[in-house]
């Protein structure tokens, strides 16, 4: 009996390939495909790992998977793949929204021992500036809520998802924080994270062909940032902001450039948002660790460019 989260034939096809192989020095792993279609469902629906359906295996055995797919960076990987082969055929619209979604945390969310730090990109460790990007190696775990992307916010314990999609609503990258953080303080880290590595020989493809966003993430530090990469962008300008530079006359400078008809297309990154939270693992975070909640928004997103 299969189950609407399982992968197709047609996109195991795809993923296959991909995936590590055993190096017999540990036993075999069980099948593959068995526990991926695991981890797959218990994101779909939310379920505690221990009530997974008989036919995806020992639930142990579909939590440790996932779990270590998650620290050592497989999922990023395959998502990193799936996406290069989605380049390489020209599928890819490359004129980019950035935006971030508040995740409401369950209280089983709470609770994680404070271990010694467990590191993977693309979770904000605690204690580390808000303005600073990620560091290229591993982001701290274990050092209490905020080490694990978890704050208090308007609604409540959450943490915060930063991403950025391209012009077809699928994620390019992902980037997660406590939910108190502010969505211009983490623009750099998403941007620094799209990365589309090429099929054949040559750089990773990082620079969008325009990037837009809300007035969220208008400020100085953005538009220089910007500016710097040489990266068309739409970001509506504040009205304290204008009324500050008109105020100042010639020493306010020109007004920033505004295409009306690109930003209408900024709800793609919105879009890409609401395929994420038709997850339930995503939309309501159940994972006590920050690295382990990542996984399970990067497996997500890597559905989504599947099933694409």
């Amino acid at each position: 009996m299969e189950s609407r989260s399982d992968l197709t034939d047609a996109q195991w096809e795809r993923l296959v390939p991909l995936l590590p192989v055993s190096n017999g020095r540990c036993g075999r792993w069980r099948d593959h495909r068995q526990v991926v279609n695991g981890v797959l469902y218990r994101i779909r629906t939310g379920v505690q790992w221990r009530d997974l359906p008989e036919r995806y295996g020992p639930w142990k055995t579909v939590h440790e998977r996932h779990r270590r797919w998650s620290v050592d960076g497989t999922w990023e990987m395959l998502l990193r793949r799936i996406q290069a082969e989605t380049d390489a055929a020209g599928e890819i619209d490359w004129d980019v929204s950035v935006d971030s979604t508040s995740v409401r945390a369950h209280h089983h969310a709470a609770g994680a021992r404070h271990a010694p730090a467990i590191l993977q990109r693309g979770l904000c460790p605690d204690g580390q500036s808000r303005s600073d990007s990620v560091g290229t190696d591993r982001p701290g775990g274990g050092g209490g809520a905020g080490g694990e992307a978890l704050g208090r916010s308007r609604g409540g314990f959450t943490t915060k998802i930063h991403l950025s999609a391209d012009g077809r609503c699928r994620v390019l990258s992902l980037v997660i924080t406590p939910g108190q953080y502010a969505d211009c303080t983490q623009f750099e880290s998403v941007m620094d994270r799209i990365r589309v590595p090429r099929l054949t020989c040559g750089r990773p493809r990082t620079k969008p062909d325009s990037v837009s966003a809300d007035k969220g993430y208008s400020n100085r530090r953005t538009r220089r940032y910007l500016r710097r990469r040489g990266i068309r962008h739409v970001i509506p300008e504040k009205a304290d902001q204008a009324a500050n530079r008109v105020r100042r006359g010639s020493a306010g400078g020109r007004p920033p450039g505004f295409d009306r008809d690109r930003c209408k297309k900024r709800n793609t990154v919105e879009r890409a948002i609401n395929r994420l939270k038709t997850f339930r693992a995503v939309a309501t975070r159940f994972d006590k660790r920050g690295y382990v909640y990542l996984g399970t928004v990067t497996a997500a997103a890597l559905v989504i460019w599947l099933r694409s």
